[in-house]
């Protein structure tokens, strides 16, 4: 489809009944499927947005992702959606997703129109309850990175989520701890865990009818 044709279909389509953990676990850890065993409680987690931005470049639609500069923390080094955590000041976690992409990308919110979310996932490593907030700009965004939050953008076109090619499991090491995990590997990128899983949702919520 092209970028029209995807936005008016994510229009209808995100006001439907979502896959939810059904297009997760496609791309779901081995962690994350201990965790679901063990019986997962977000009763108390921590609210966060993150924004998956799309936008036309040539013939394709493209997503941005970001990769986090490498720290001690839990998610150092890993490529994820512009986004973080609610303060108090942001009247709902659309308007945190915006402002999180405004500080990490320079995308200003007012550019930036919602079309809907995709369901909320949970994060026990660090107890983050994630909404995804779907939006698009009419053309590519200049992007102004924020050198502390963002070492490098990474953006895929949405054609390359739904083919095999550029799905693997493999075995990645975290904090000494080493798993086997699906992911997507674009455009020198791997993108696993949390990340991939909402894409997943995105990628089976685009192909259904």
């Amino acid at each position: 489809m092209i970028f029209s044709e995807i936005i008016e279909h994510l229009q209808i389509r995100l006001s439907q009944p979502l896959p939810g953990l059904t297009a997760h676990l496609r791309m779901a850890s081995e962690s994350r499927l201990r965790w679901l065993m063990e019986g997962m409680d977000p009763s108390k987690a921590k609210k966060s947005g993150v924004l998956v931005l799309m936008y036309p470049v040539g013939g394709d639609t493209n997503i941005v992702l970001i990769q986090r500069p490498d720290y001690e923390g839990m998610h150092g080094g890993q490529v994820s959606l512009p986004g973080g955590k609610r303060e108090e000041s942001d009247a709902n976690l659309i308007e945190t997703a915006l402002r999180e992409t405004q500080e990490e990308l320079g995308v200003l919110p007012h550019t930036v129109s919602i079309i809907g979310t995709l369901s909320e996932l949970y994060i026990p490593p660090s107890n983050y309850l994630v909404l995804p907030v779907v939006g698009f700009t009419s053309e590519r965004p200049a992007f102004f990175p924020d050198p502390i939050e963002v070492e490098k953008i990474i953006e895929v076109s949405i054609g390359q989520l739904s083919d095999p090619k550029f799905k693997i499991v493999k075995e990645i090491t975290v904090h000494g701890y080493t798993l086997s995990a699906p992911c997507y590997t674009m455009n020198g990128a791997t993108i696993w865990g949390a990340t991939a899983m909402i894409l997943a949702e995105l990628e089976q919520v685009i192909r259904s009818s």
